[in-house]
């Protein structure tokens, strides 16, 4: 507001307030009769009424809009009542905003909206002051009390203009008088709305005092608590004195000075640290400041803590290898069944180092879908080392000060996960693991990913700094172990760094061994009973992974293994027996319904259908892709919620098949007079990937032709225009989902034999592999053809019929009741 004295608030003379004008909306103010004030105004609608005005008689209604965050504020958002005013000056400023200098005239109410657009325009009536209901004396009195709770208001620190106290001093008329303090109290909006409303001056003027006697009140409690802060200041500084003075007298007496005990105290562990050079030189740096501080102050805390992690992080202190192989190796076979490629790796890790003391320590990338035991693989390997496990999870890792560390500068700065684990661990040589390194993520505090680069990397990790240290702290000896599901979002320089050791799923037996070996024990000693309660056959475990989970690892295992156990305790408990013996016979009494069953999907050979094999993040998975011709215009259509990657496997599948029309016997004019409906079962789910084009091409051959696919046989590999069969990945997870499917023949590109050497031999016992170089072979392999094989009898048992497992309810979208909707995709040749 600006300054008034008692001539500018004179309103011009003769000045008649017409019963139209252009219509301000203001934000955060109520303008008052008599009131001047300068206004900025930005919105077009506004700077549209402002002209509107200046081309008439200068006069605008100003009305306080009821919400202050409403940009273009609708008539039900604005109050009735405001105030009439002229506008004396206008500024246009270099922000294409307009300053405006008005002064209040007359209050008025609007009557009616005439104009809405572009600006608003009102019809107002005018509302002058009513007369006054109390007598001159009550009258006098009111307005004394006014001008008495002003003065104490300034008395209490409330900043008002000096000229606004003496306009109000030398005012007489109550309205007015209501109005001016009302106006310069800096009130809240719909408060000061309510005085403007009120048309009784006398009334106004006592509504005006009661808000003062508020803003009395509210002033003296905050003088209160100031004088109260004041006097705890003064406290303390008189403590201190008295301090630095107790002091002094301890000196003089002899006695041990606290601040000298404690700079003793750190040099002391400073030393015993054994610190390199540099570090050193940093460490008694800070501890000189420290000394030199008084003890009270922030900084003198902050250097404190610095020093706490300087001397507790473990410089020189390093656990002794255990190097024997043998023992190493006990250790790793009874933690863990299987992963021989794992241990060996292992092995070799120790043998070198048996022979070479100085070595860099290996980082270790595990891979593979949930529940295959990653992470407790590197507990087993700390344990067969002798060294210390550390483990952080950087599952929604974004901020790269996780890893690095805040700066000291900032407020409760701290070191990275990294140092902290460091110290956690207490040695410089643990097993460190990262967990689920592929779910990093970025955003504006930068890429964690990319910090783990100097972590990771051998040749920079012998000089980690962390930005709260600010010195470099020495990562060679650490074996950095890191785990994830899929190789694909970890960011390639970071991938460049590690050694990937992919973990795939379980076979069948392979999950027999292990419940029997390490989750049946458990899950006794975790639920209090032993063998002497409940006896688990070999088929009723087998039943428990066939017919109550799908998954890669054995993590549901553990859990419906934990089901039965609990029932178990619970009868024991009650004294219901002790020996309970669990066969397939009674599983489901402790397990309820299967959640999956074998269900056998072709009872004979089909045309039109054919089987692959996809990989998915839980593992290996069975597809059946359905093709069927109908009449038509030779059209093609795919169901299935296929990629883009798929759908141009179909079309390449279809153009091989025209290709081969001759040799199929196909007549050509099929391909425009019939439609060609592709379908992959599971429709909820997304599925992508190259490794379903021979699929696809079967089916479609079959479809064309009359000629049924084998039911035992399963298929995987990209086709190319010319009928060349590619290679794929996930060799392995797809020959166990075959086994899964109790499938006895898979048609494998020729390119991926070399892969076996990898798989086991015992996981390729009982299926036949055809490794094809061409589609033509593959139709040679997977086509019935007439008359060469002979006819199903009773005499001549038919081959079984694939089981698919199947869960029995389909979630929205989900593969099974334990696995989200699963992307059915395949790794490219480099990542298999």
């Amino acid at each position: 507001m600006t300054d008034l004295n008692e001539q500018d608030i004179q309103p011009p003379q003769n000045i008649e307030v017409p019963s139209q004008l252009p219509m301000l909306p203001v934000r955060d103010i109520v303008v008052f009769p008599y009131m001047v004030l300068p206004l900025f105004v930005g919105r077009d609608m506004s700077i549209k009424a402002i002209e509107a005005a200046l081309a008439g008689n200068r006069m605008i209604f100003l009305a306080t809009q009821k919400a202050l965050d409403v940009e273009n504020p609708a008539p039900k958002d604005i109050h009735t009542v405001g105030t009439a005013g002229i506008i004396m000056r206008m500024l246009k400023l270099p922000d294409e905003r307009i300053k405006i200098l008005v002064q209040g005239i007359a209050k008025a109410k609007i009557n009616k909206y005439i104009q809405t657009d572009p600006y608003y325009s009102v019809r107002i009536d005018k509302v002058p002051d009513t007369k006054p209901t109390a007598t001159p004396l009550e009258a006098e009195a009111v307005m004394r009390t006014v001008k008495e709770q002003i003065e104490r208001i300034v008395s209490l620190g409330k900043v008002l203009i000096p000229d606004v106290m003496v306009v109000i001093e030398n005012l007489e008329e109550p309205g007015r008088l209501a109005d001016m303090v009302a106006s310069n109290l800096g009130l809240k909006v719909d408060i000061t709305q309510a005085v403007l409303e009120i048309a009784d001056p006398i009334r106004r003027l006592r509504q005006v005092s009661d808000i003062l006697g508020k803003e009395i009140e509210v002033l003296s409690m905050q003088q209160k608590i100031q004088a109260q802060a004041k006097g705890e200041m003064d406290k303390t500084q008189r403590e201190y004195f008295l301090r630095e003075q107790l002091k002094a007298i301890q000196k003089e007496l002899g006695e041990l000075d606290e601040r000298a005990e404690e700079v003793t105290e750190f040099r002391k562990r400073i030393k015993d640290a054994k610190m390199p050079e540099k570090v050193l030189k940093e460490a008694e740096k800070q501890l000189k400041r420290l000394e030199k501080m008084h003890p009270d102050t922030a900084e003198s805390a902050t250097v404190r803590t610095y020093l706490e992690w300087m001397v507790e992080l473990p410089w020189s202190k390093r656990s002794k290898d255990n190097l024997e192989l043998k023992a190493a190796a006990k250790v790793l076979n009874a933690d863990h069944y299987d992963l021989e490629k794992v241990k060996e790796r292992i092995l070799e890790y120790l043998a070198v180092r048996k022979l070479k003391e100085k070595m860099k320590g290996p980082i270790l990338c595990f891979v593979g879908p949930p529940g295959v035991g990653k992470t407790s693989l590197g507990k087993s390997i700390a344990k067969a080392l002798g060294r210390e496990f550390v483990r952080i999870s950087l599952g929604g890792v974004r901020d790269e000060a996780e890893i690095r560390g805040h700066r000291r500068t900032y407020v409760g700065a701290l070191p990275g996960r990294i140092i902290q684990g460091m110290k956690q661990a207490g040695t410089s040589n643990p097993v460190f693991m990262l967990d689920e390194v592929d779910k990093v993520g970025m955003d504006f505090r930068g890429d964690p990913s990319a910090a783990l680069l100097e972590v990771l990397d051998p040749e920079q990790n012998t000089a980690f700094t962390d930005h709260y240290l600010g010195v470099p702290f020495d990562l060679t000896e650490v074996m950095f172990i890191t785990t994830a599901n899929l190789i694909d979002p970890i960011l390639p320089a970071l991938r460049d760094r590690m050694e990937i050791i992919e973990i795939p799923g379980y076979t069948e037996e392979e999950k027999l061994g292990i419940a029997q070996r390490y989750l049946i024990p458990r899950q006794l000693d975790e639920h209090g009973i032993t063998n002497k309660h409940v006896q688990l056959s070999e088929p009723a475990i087998r039943q428990i992974i066939s017919h109550y989970t799908r998954e890669a690892g054995v993590r549901n295992l553990e859990r419906e293994i934990a089901n039965v156990m609990r029932k178990v305790a619970k009868k024991v408990a009650e004294g219901k027996g002790q020996g309970f013996s669990i066969d397939p016979s009674n599983l489901n009494k402790y397990l309820g319904v299967s959640k999956y069953v074998p269900e056998a999907e072709l009872e004979q050979d089909e045309t039109g259908v054919a089987t692959g094999l996809a990989w998915t993040e839980a593992g290996g998975d069975v597809l059946y892709i359905e093709a069927t011709v109908m009449k038509g215009k030779g059209q093609l259509t795919l169901t299935g919620h296929l990629g883009d990657v798929m759908k141009e496997s179909a079309q390449a599948a279809l153009s091989y098949v025209r290709s081969r029309e001759k040799s199929l016997n196909i007549d050509p004019s099929v391909f425009s007079k019939q439609d060609l409906h592709i379908h992959v079962p599971a429709g909820a789910i997304p599925k992508d990937g190259p490794s379903a084009g021979i699929t696809m091409a079967t089916a479609i051959a079959s479809a064309f032709s009359g000629i049924p696919t084998r039911r035992d046989l399963a298929m995987t590999g990209e086709i190319t225009l010319r009928g060349r069969v590619l290679p794929i990945g996930g060799l392995k997870e797809k020959i166990l989902a075959a086994k899964r499917a109790k499938l006895t023949t898979v048609i494998l590109p020729r390119r991926n034999k070399k892969d076996l050497e990898e798989i086991p031999k015992h996981l390729l016992k009982g299926i036949q592999l055809a490794f094809v170089d061409t589609m033509d072979d593959v139709i040679k392999i997977a086509l019935r053809r007439r008359g060469k094989t002979p006819p199903t009898s009773k005499k001549q048992p038919a081959s079984p019929a694939p089981a698919r497992i199947r869960p029995l309810r389909s979630g929205k979208g989900r593969l099974s009741h334990e696995l989200p909707a699963t992307v059915m995709t395949d790794r490219v040749p480099a990542r298999s």
